[in-house]
């Protein structure tokens, strides 16, 4: 009999970008700390690592460090590691690359620290977590519906295959679906990495190029807080949800 593959119990959460598009907002406050009905955005994702079973949450920081580590300070679970990037910027797959160590070679969640949903019946990253196959994925990626997410208004990522494996949208054309920043990783994809400061879409493609990519379609609404106006969205879909 086949084992089934243990749910990852630790995390990355990209905490340290500057947060342009939420200027003024963020003139002062790192933008995984604005408040969205009452509630730092990177509370509401810490809260959903811990229910879908992690144990450990390593969190990058860079702009407005010190409260950022303040913050976390507070938070009781999961455990919290930072991982300081004061001195250098190393974007997002510089900054998971710096930090794999803390991963022991298992694959681990990956969550934006801004990230914001609506769940549906099941949690997503439960749902994730369910669908991970270390067999045939360097990359589980969660996607939204671009049609109902809130808040969002781009040309959306990817194209979603029946096999779930995904594609980019090609150059002037729309996708149906937007990467929702959070999914599960393998080691194994950050083979051969550049040193330094590189996009996580460097390795995605990679591993796209070879078959090894996947998405998920989410459960439930993504709420996309990109712009202070998109703030009053979000709280405006809680209170809907919440009727």
């Amino acid at each position: 009999m086949t084992t089934p593959p243990t749910r990852p119990t630790r995390a990355m959460v990209l905490a340290a970008g500057i947060g342009k598009r939420m200027r003024p907002v963020t003139a002062t406050t790192p933008k995984p700390l604005v408040e969205v009905a009452g509630r730092a955005l990177i509370d509401y994702g810490l809260d959903r690592l811990q229910a879908a079973g992690v144990e450990e949450a390593v969190v990058n920081v860079h702009y407005l460090a010190d409260l950022m580590e303040f913050h976390l300070t507070k938070c009781r679970a999961p455990k919290i590691t930072v991982s300081d990037e004061r001195g250098r910027l190393l974007d997002t797959g510089g900054g998971v690359a710096n930090a794999l160590p803390h991963f022991r070679g298992e694959p681990f969640f990956l969550l934006n620290a801004d990230t914001f949903w609506l769940e549906g019946a099941t949690p997503n990253l439960v749902r994730l977590a369910d669908a991970w196959d270390p067999e045939r994925m360097d990359g589980l990626l969660m996607l939204a519906p671009t049609v109902t997410s809130v808040g969002y208004d781009g040309a959306g990522d990817f194209v979603l295959s029946t096999d779930g494996r995904i594609a980019r949208r090609s150059e002037r054309q729309v996708a149906p679906f937007a990467y929702a920043g959070a999914g599960i990783l393998s080691p194994a994809l950050f083979a051969d990495v550049p040193e330094g400061k590189f996009s996580l879409n460097v390795l995605f493609d990679r591993a796209i190029a070879v078959g090894r990519m996947f998405g998920l379609r989410m459960d439930g609404l993504w709420l996309h807080v990109g712009t202070p106006r998109a703030i009053k969205d979000a709280e405006a879909a809680i209170a809907e949800s919440a009727a």
